[in-house]
């Protein structure tokens, strides 16, 4: 009786575990097939809370490109 109900536990995991591979693999493939047409779903990501485009800070060479300018609307 006890092989009995081994064999049973050890045919169910096997089968659950197909089973969950399936749809992990086709969860897959229609995301490949939806991610040619849509952009990807963000979610848990910092810009997915954010109403607007990404800020970001700027890099040295803008900074470099801009301080001329600065400097001239400072001495006006």
């Amino acid at each position: 009786m006890d092989m009995d109900q081994a064999a049973v536990f050890l045919a169910g995991s096997i089968l659950t575990m197909l089973g969950i591979v399936v749809v992990v693999a086709g969860i897959v493939a229609v995301n490949n097939l939806i991610s040619k047409y849509w952009k990807p779903v963000r979610i848990f990501t910092s810009d997915s809370w954010s109403a607007g485009p990404p800020e970001r800070f700027a890099h040295e060479h803008e900074i470099e490109k801009v301080a001329p300018m600065l400097d001239q609307n400072n001495k006006k």
